[in-house]
């Protein structure tokens, strides 16, 4: 190990939303003396088709290896982490080097960078469970996404003084800065260049999967066109679903498919409507409705992300009861009086604030600082809960 401590980040796979986070806290950790460095993995198959692969120039690439129809990964880092005074990893079960990096060939230091749990398990007492949270309190230090992942890993008897809350976030100070750029003119320009006729409109911005409930975001937006019958609706994503999607539109002139969106475009398409329609699990997503001042409208259906925790229903969202009747409802409500919309704007506005790129590496950099500062796990005897 040099004087310089080294730090090093494993990713499974590089998403394009990242890259500002690791550029930022590479440039913060050599402020304060540390160096940084990126390993990243391949997709799958599967998730390829969501085109939202990113790039970083000194980033290096892993080998990867997919087993079981990608229900497991393989992905040796140990050769390149041999120096490093600090290993931090996403807990994912699929990630069988982890186990490794865990028992044999440990490093000094070893970090989980996670949301604590997988909230989408059908099966949290399932042995998949069982075993990440056995994992859970093996680790040096833990990067929480949010306030709830942590208190999933203390709950699991992690010590609190070892956890740092992320506030995980995307590069919201961009998308704040580009819907401020698109005034009234430009919005009109982006209508009539969509051919949209009606004044309420509702967008879908994510990826096109199984969780995000898509069958049931079609069926809310036939049930509130019943009833406001100039909305249409905007879906912006891709994923294994876009053939339904696509043949959807195709079959309903109100309902425009514009495919994968990003910067710029994307804030384009929300800021044509007055609604973010998002009935299933909702993740970072989230921060787009906030940046853009557009509220988010959910349920409670169980199978959301970490970052749910940022939605505070009434305040800068909605969340309704997990049933169409409810969820279509609250649409019409929120289309027909501007008066509950504006305040939910502005919980937008405040959010916004908070939730950037910039907390999220200044947070990050500084919970790596504390842990380098920190006895190793097994210099000390922490105070477990029981």
């Amino acid at each position: 190990m040099s004087s310089v401590p080294e730090v090093v980040i494993v990713q499974r796979r590089l998403t394009n939303y990242r890259v500002p986070l690791f550029e930022r806290m590479r440039t913060l950790m050599s402020q304060r003396g540390m160096k940084l460095r990126l390993l990243h993995g391949d997709p799958t198959p599967v998730e390829a088709t969501k085109r939202d692969g990113g790039q970083v120039g000194w980033a290096e690439h892993l080998p990867t290896r997919y087993l079981a129809g990608g229900r497991l990964c393989w992905q040796n880092f140990g050769p390149r982490v041999r120096d490093a005074d600090l290993v931090i990893v996403t807990q994912e079960n699929k990630l069988l080097y982890n186990l490794v990096a865990l028992t044999v060939r440990r490093p000094p230091r070893i970090a989980f960078w996670g949301h604590g749990g997988n909230l989408q398990s059908d099966r949290p007492d399932g042995w998949k469970e069982r075993f990440k949270r056995w994992t859970t309190r093996r680790v040096d230090w833990w990067f929480a996404y949010t306030d709830l992942s942590a208190d999933l890993v203390q709950a699991q008897g992690y010590a609190p003084e070892r956890i740092t809350v992320l506030d995980n976030a995307v590069d919201t100070q961009e998308l704040i800065e580009w819907r401020r750029q698109i005034d009234a003119t430009a919005v009109e320009a982006a209508r009539a260049k969509l051919g949209l006729t009606g004044h309420h409109v509702g967008v879908f911005v994510g990826s096109l999967y199984a969780d995000k409930r898509i069958d049931f975001l079609l069926q809310a937006a036939g049930a509130i066109r019943r009833r406001v019958p100039d909305f249409e609706l905007l879906i912006v994503g891709s994923g294994p679903l876009a053939p339904m999607v696509e043949q959807h539109a195709a079959r309903h002139p109100w309902v425009h498919y514009l495919g994968v969106r990003t910067g710029r475009d994307k804030v384009e398409a929300v800021a044509l409507a007055q609604v973010m329609l998002n009935p299933g699990l909702v993740g970072l997503g989230v921060l787009d409705a906030f940046a853009c001042g557009v509220p988010m409208l959910t349920t409670d259906c169980r199978l959301h992300s970490p970052e749910i925790a940022y939605l505070r229903h009434g305040h800068n969202g909605l969340m309704t009861p997990d049933t169409l009747h409810d969820y279509v409802d609250a649409a019409v409500m929120l289309l027909a009086r501007p008066e509950v919309a504006q305040r939910l704007r502005q919980g937008c506005a405040d959010a916004a604030g908070r939730y950037t790129v910039e907390n999220m590496a200044r947070r990050f950099t500084e919970g790596i600082g504390r842990c380098l500062d920190a006895p190793r796990l097994g210099e000390t005897a922490p105070e477990w809960k029981t």
